[in-house]
């Protein structure tokens, strides 16, 4: 799925790699506690990941769907430590070219679907 590799290249240790999986044209939506992240443009995107604090966050898919041209998962963030920050739920629209197109993601601290990693759910 390409919304695991966006993830795991974003996750890795050149996260701006994450980049060559998205249109140019990308429209988005992050959406965090108190913040909503809304942008159009690969170089939007680009802003908005370099801008992010170097911190050792991993983004752990723990389930994934894909029907067609949709794909979804749902996850969980750790910090470099291992412990559990929150729940992320993330859909993308999968362009002909296999790039992803439209992106939203939602996260929260304390809600989830599963034990959170060093806490409870």
């Amino acid at each position: 799925m390409i919304i695991d590799d966006y993830y795991a290249r974003l996750d890795g240790a050149e996260p701006l790699t994450g980049l060559e999986l998205v249109e140019s044209d990308v429209e988005f939506l992050i959406a965090l506690p108190g913040n909503e992240v809304r942008g159009a443009g690969r170089e939007a995107l680009r802003d908005y990941v370099a801008a992010r604090p170097a911190v050792g966050r991993r983004h752990h898919v723990l389930r994934r769907s894909a029907d067609e041209d949709l794909e979804m998962v749902y996850g969980v963030i750790t910090e470099g430590d291992g412990r559990g920050t929150g729940f992320f739920s993330s859909v993308a629209l999968i362009s002909p070219d296999k790039r992803l197109a439209r992106y939203q993601s939602f996260f929260h601290p304390g809600f989830g679907m599963f034990p959170l990693p060093g806490g409870a759910a």
